[in-house]
C-alpha cells in the first residue's frame, strides 16, 4: 500500500518537475558576462588620468582617481597605461562637491549644532576612443552621496569626511567600470 501511494505521488509531480527544470534552463535570455573584457568593444589599453576637482581638500583628486584605477585593476584584464599610450581614455572631472546638514543636536536649549552631514559629489565622465576620437559613453551627472559624523575635533571631522569621499569614489568607480565593461 505504501509503495503504490509513493509511485502515484511521484508520477503526479514528475511532469511539473520536468517543466520547472526546463523553465529554469531556458531562463529569460539574460546572461552574465565575464566582465574581465568589455562587452561589445575592444579596449587594448586604458588610461585614467587625474580627475580635477573644485574641492580644496588636499589629496582629493588623487584619492578619487586611485579608486577608479583600482576598480579596473581588480576586475579587468585591460592594461592601464599613460594617456599618451592608451587606446581608450576615461576622462572625468568632479563637477560639484558639497556638504549639507543631516542631523542636529541642541546644546543648552539655545542653538543647534550639526552632528552629521551629507557629502554629495557630482562627477562628469566619458570614455573616449583615442584612435577614432569617438565618445563611447558620456555621463555628466553621476551623483553619489555618503554621510559622515561631525565632531568637536576638526581633525576627526576631516578624517570622517575623507572616508565619506573614499566611499563615494568607490561607488562612482564601480559605476564607471560597469558603464565601460557592461555598457548599461
Amino acid at each position: 500500500m505504501l509503495k503504490s501511494r509513493f509511485s502515484t505521488y511521484s508520477r503526479s509531480i514528475l511532469p511539473y518537475s520536468i517543466l520547472l527544470i526546463l523553465a529554469a534552463a531556458s531562463g529569460c535570455g539574460y546572461s552574465l558576462q565575464d566582465t574581465r573584457q568589455p562587452k561589445g568593444i575592444s579596449i587594448p589599453s586604458l588610461a585614467i588620468p587625474l580627475m580635477p576637482s573644485p574641492s580644496s581638500n588636499l589629496g582629493f583628486e588623487g584619492d578619487f582617481t586611485m579608486m577608479i584605477r583600482q576598480e579596473f585593476v581588480k576586475h579587468s584584464q585591460i592594461p592601464l597605461v599613460s594617456r599618451e599610450q592608451a587606446a581608450v581614455v576615461v576622462i572625468g572631472r568632479v563637477v560639484d562637491s558639497r556638504t549639507d546638514p543631516l542631523s542636529y543636536r541642541t546644546t543648552d536649549g539655545t542653538f543647534e549644532v550639526t552632528s552629521s552631514r551629507w557629502l554629495k559629489i557630482r562627477l562628469a565622465a566619458r570614455l573616449l576612443d583615442r584612435t577614432t576620437g569617438k565618445v563611447i559613453w558620456d555621463d555628466d551627472s553621476m551623483v553619489e552621496k555618503a554621510s559622515f559624523t561631525v565632531s568637536s575635533d576638526p581633525l576627526k571631522t576631516t578624517y570622517n569626511q575623507r572616508e565619506a569621499t573614499r566611499l563615494i569614489a568607490k561607488l562612482l568607480a564601480e559605476r564607471i567600470y560597469l558603464k565601460t565593461m557592461e555598457r548599461f
